[in-house]
């Protein structure tokens, strides 16, 4: 497959085409951007009212609820790793 050139842009677009940077890609592979952790699974009674909470807000965003309770118990626990307390 040839690479055709586009040779009738209007001129404020030839010349933003001609002045533009190329950046190169500085994202990983797709196998690098989420790396699986270790998880355990665990039983754990919560509150009714937190639940639904995190079921609507997950089915607003289509996500697990899961996902979701698992990502703010990650986050609350790598502040406090970290010495940094929350707000």
């Amino acid at each position: 497959m040839s690479k055709k050139r586009y040779e009738q842009a209007p001129s404020d677009i030839s010349e933003a085409i001609k002045q533009a940077e190329v950046i190169a890609d500085f994202l990983p592979p797709p196998d690098q951007l989420v790396l699986k952790e270790e998880t355990v699974r665990i039983t754990l009674n919560l509150n009714k009212k937190s639940v639904d909470f995190f079921k609507l807000r997950a089915k607003e965003n289509g996500i697990p609820y899961q996902r979701m309770i698992r990502k703010v118990l990650d986050i609350y626990a790598e502040r406090f790793l970290h010495g940094i307390s929350p707000p």
